[in-house]
């Protein structure tokens, strides 16, 4: 399960967000592109609050169709054109995602890719997988710190004398 961590050394967000979020080893992530307030039928919704709540449906429909939920998003990246659109904004997007306190970027900008989008947003979300029994071991092992085999003890050099003997016994035989 990812883990979300506000610091006690930061000072506290600012609105619905978490400073830090981990997610755990063996993830599925899930990117999700920029999506703009235009809903199933193709048409663009007017006004900033209705262009996030599509928005934000759009962001947990994807989450759905992929078998995750609002709860496993990581990150999201907001994009607003107009600094006294961020009531309506915060309003729709608290609405449609709850509770959850992804790490959170809000940029107001001067424009997106028409004129026409007000609000854009983009996730990534994380899911955790369960491995199976044998994979996981395998994971262990290979996470396991490898254990030094000993080294080699270098033979010693032979000397005349023994050489000497180790061809006279090669003749022997």
């Amino acid at each position: 399960m990812n883990r979300a961590l506000n610091p006690s050394t930061v000072a506290a967000p600012i609105g619905a967000y978490s400073h830090s979020v981990e997610i755990p080893p063996h993830s599925r992530i899930l990117y999700i592109s920029g999506q703009v307030g235009i809903g199933p039928d193709g048409v663009l919704k007017e006004g900033v609050e209705a262009q996030t709540e599509q928005v934000c449906r759009n962001i947990v429909a994807i989450l759905e169709a992929n078998g995750m939920t609002t709860a496993d998003l990581v990150k999201v990246n907001s994009y607003i054109i107009n600094p006294s659109d961020l009531g309506a904004f915060r309003a729709a997007r608290s609405r449609v995602l709850g509770n959850v306190k992804p790490a959170s970027t809000l940029a107001v900008i001067q424009a997106l890719a028409g004129p026409q989008y007000l609000v854009e947003i983009e996730a990534i979300a994380a899911q955790s997988v369960a491995m199976p029994r044998a994979a996981a071991a395998s994971a262990a092992r290979k996470a396991a710190p490898a254990k030094k085999a000993a080294p080699k003890k270098k033979a010693a050099p032979k000397t005349k004398a023994v050489k000497k003997a180790s061809k006279k016994k090669a003749r022997r035989r």
